[in-house]
């Protein structure tokens, strides 16, 4: 359960991140049976798909190492339906965000 809860509090502390920076939350943990997506933002007619990883330690490695090619392709896909199911037209970025520590520290890549 800790770990869920970890999660949760990691979108949290991205999605807060981003609304003081000016971006729009359009989407939290979209799903379909093809794909998810953490964090939807928006800001500047541009889509944000963010990828949300916790570290609870800078031991565990760097919360970006896991956004691997991989996850990338995986990211892209699940984007590309995001925007046909919902008629965008503008640009939109795959993005990552890492946070880590016991106060939920974030770093942003708004494009990976």
């Amino acid at each position: 359960m800790k770990h869920n809860e970890d999660g949760s509090k990691a979108e949290d502390a991205v999605a807060d991140y981003l609304l003081k920076r000016g971006y729009k939350i359009r989407d939290r943990n979209w799903k379909t049976l093809q794909c998810e997506i953490d964090i939807v933002a928006e800001k500047n007619d541009c889509i944000y798909f963010v990828e949300v990883k916790y570290r609870s330690n800078k031991l565990q490695g760097s919360g970006f190492d896991y956004i691997t090619s991989a996850k990338q392709r995986q990211m892209a896909f699940s984007a590309d339906y995001w925007v046909t199911q919902n008629r965008w037209q503008d640009e939109y970025v795959l993005s990552g965000a890492e946070v880590s520590g016991e106060h939920f520290e974030v770093e942003f890549i708004e494009e990976i």
